[in-house]
Formats: structure tokens, C-alpha cells, sequence
């Protein structure tokens, strides 16, 4: 009878494991909190490891630093900036492409996360010049060559006329996040959501504009 309940008392199958992409995802969220409730500065890797309840040695293991721990948090974040690259054969009209690109499409949960995360990576670029430069070469530069790279195949597929792509690409994302976004501190001057994607639609035709081929109207398909 005790050799039975032996039996029946051990555990069935091996306990589960979490994989380090999973783990990764873990920490990241944790310490993106952690970031905003106390800045880069205020962040130790000791109380990321404390709030994810891993070893140091683990956190380590995952994320050497906490440099390439907020580098990680860019990273991720670049994603949700813009929907690049693309299909290589997508012949959508162009603006519609670029609505989509800069995803003007997202509900307002998301855009809130969005908003968020970009206040909290201009807030630490000021007071930290080491995350600025990793903010510039990790999210921006990065963000704008792909633009760059798919205004540069348009360019190629006979869609539009532009000398300067890599400028074009900077162009459009100062016009676009510009008016996306509100600097830290400051509450949106936008009455609603559609008034200023109205306005970010305009910014995209009026840009079209100066670019198209005759042949190529804005929403035709190429």
C-alpha cells in the first residue's frame, strides 16, 4: 500500500521548461516597467533580476548588460514603428502602402503603448547621451534605411522620381512621427485620432505629389 501511494505521489511527465526566447520576452517586459518607473539610471540589472525572480546568472546569461537589455526594448519597439521590410512584389497604390508602413491602422491601446515607449526612449536619451546613441543607431537609422530601401525599389520599379531616397526616407518620417507623436510632457493639440490621421494622410499625398511619375498616379496600381 506504501509502495502504491509512492507511485501515485510522483510527479507524471517532466516539469515544464521555458525556453529563452520566452524568458527574454519576461524580462524585457519587466524591465521596460522597471525603466519607466525609474529611468536608466535608477535600473540595476540586480532589480531586474529581483522583479523577473531569476538568478543574476541567468539574467546575465540572456542579457549581458543593461545597455543591451534597453537596446533589446529599441529593438523590439522599431517593429512597432513601421511595417518594414516589405513584400518585394507588393503593388499596392502607394499610399495606401505608406498608411500601412507607418501604421496608421492601429487601435488606440496599441498607439498608447506605442506613445509610451517613444516618451520614454526621448526622456532617456536626454538625460543618458549613451542611450541617445544607441537610440539613434538602433531604432532611427536602422528605421530609415529601410524606408530608404523601399522608396529605392519604387524608385526602380518606375513609381517615383527621387534623386535622394536615404533623404526622402527622412523627410517622410519627420513628417509622419512629427505630428504622431507629442514630446513627454506635453498633451496632444489633435481634437481626436481621425483628425490627425486625416492630417498624416495628407502628409503622405502631399509628399506622393512631389515624388510620382506622370504615368503613376498616387492610388494607381503600378
Amino acid at each position: 500500500m506504501h509502495r502504491e501511494a509512492q507511485v501515485l505521489s510522483r510527479p507524471r511527465g517532466r516539469p515544464k521548461t521555458v525556453s529563452d526566447e520566452q524568458r527574454r520576452a519576461q524580462i524585457m517586459a519587466e524591465a521596460r516597467t522597471t525603466f519607466h518607473e525609474l529611468g536608466y539610471g535608477g535600473t540595476t540589472m540586480d532589480l531586474v533580476a529581483a522583479r523577473c525572480k531569476l538568478s543574476k546568472q541567468t539574467l546575465y546569461k540572456l542579457f549581458p548588460s543593461k545597455a543591451d537589455l534597453f537596446m533589446a526594448i529599441i529593438d523590439a519597439h522599431r517593429a512597432t514603428m513601421l511595417r518594414l521590410p516589405r513584400d518585394p512584389d507588393e503593388h499596392l497604390p502607394l499610399a495606401q502602402t505608406l498608411e500601412d508602413i507607418f501604421m496608421l491602422d492601429i487601435g488606440e491601446e496599441e498607439e498608447r503603448d506605442r506613445e509610451a515607449l517613444i516618451h520614454l526612449f526621448v526622456r532617456e536619451s536626454q538625460a543618458v547621451p549613451e542611450i541617445g546613441i544607441l537610440l539613434t543607431t538602433h531604432a532611427i537609422q536602422q528605421s530609415r534605411q529601410l524606408l530608404a530601401d523601399w522608396l529605392e525599389l519604387q524608385k526602380a520599379q518606375g513609381r517615383i522620381e527621387l534623386a535622394d531616397t536615404s533623404g526622402g526616407a527622412r523627410m517622410l518620417m519627420n513628417m509622419i512621427f512629427g505630428a504622431m507623436t507629442s514630446l513627454p510632457g506635453c498633451p496632444s493639440d489633435w481634437p481626436d485620432r481621425e483628425a490627425r490621421n486625416r492630417h498624416l494622410r495628407q502628409c503622405i499625398e502631399i509628399f506622393l505629389a512631389g515624388v510620382r511619375r506622370p504615368s503613376h498616379p498616387i492610388s494607381a496600381l503600378a
